[in-house]
């Protein structure tokens, strides 16, 4: 298995209203996002080609959207980076750019 091109983890996903874990992580890896519980279980899975990434419109920086075939998850990534005593942009921007590139989308 290749190393993952993106992983957040103490990511709080949520489905609407409902929160699925608050300690959950996000891994791109292998042409296919994942969503997974804090014990590495599957949330939701689908291959980049079909996932839509986006920044809600309301809400701070740390917060995305991911679109899995149909099902919307709001993910809010931010908690933990950048690391400390180190500067970089939020997660959230992190994980957007990353989507983009493993899918093979520009800007």
């Amino acid at each position: 298995m290749a190393e993952p091109e993106f992983t957040a983890t103490g990511v709080r996903i949520g489905k609407g209203l409902r929160s699925l874990t608050r300690a959950g992580q996000v891994r791109i890896s292998d042409g296919r996002l994942e969503l997974l519980t804090s014990y590495g279980g599957t949330i939701d899975s689908a291959p980049l080609q079909a996932v839509r990434a986006s920044r809600p419109w309301f809400g701070s920086e740390d917060r995305a959207v991911a679109d899995l075939g149909g099902k919307r998850y709001v993910l809010t990534l931010g908690e933990h980076d950048p690391a400390p005593g180190e500067s970089g942009p939020p997660a959230a921007r992190r994980f957007l750019d990353a989507v983009r590139r493993a899918a093979g989308r520009n800007g």
